[in-house]
């Protein structure tokens, strides 16, 4: 199974904040430790939402914002997709890493295979 590892740190949505050295030291020591359990599928760190673009449909119609977003409680600062037996297995990873002042929400990526034959044939009308 796959999931999805969103770090949602706890940092200003405004402004030109970097991680430090110490602390981008201890999370690539944390990704080489997915990479050589055979976990890690991909990963990246986000820029700023002040610097994001939301793209809204309702009614038929689309909205384009600039951030940063003032209603936005939290903010995605970055990313692991990973390959786990279970989602336990997943959470265990995402309770691994070094994150200081952050949470880590752990999500299953759905397989075309969980959907009805019908979704399944919309998405790929090859496989029917």
């Amino acid at each position: 199974m796959r999931f999805m590892m969103f770090m949602l740190p706890n940092i200003p949505a405004e402004g030109d904040w970097m991680p430090s050295a110490e602390a981008v030291a201890e999370m690539t020591k944390y990704n080489e430790e997915l990479q050589k359990a055979g976990v890690l599928l991909a990963l990246d760190g986000l820029h700023a939402q002040a610097e994001g673009v939301r793209v809204s449909f309702a009614g038929g119609k689309k909205t384009v914002t600039d951030g940063p977003f003032t209603e936005a409680k939290e903010m995605i600062g970055g990313y692991w997709i990973i390959e786990a037996k279970s989602k336990e297995a997943a959470v265990e990873w995402a309770s691994r890493c070094p994150g200081d002042n952050c949470t880590i929400e752990v999500r299953q990526v759905f397989d075309l295979e969980e959907f009805p034959p019908d979704v399944r044939a919309a998405a790929n009308p090859n496989l029917v």
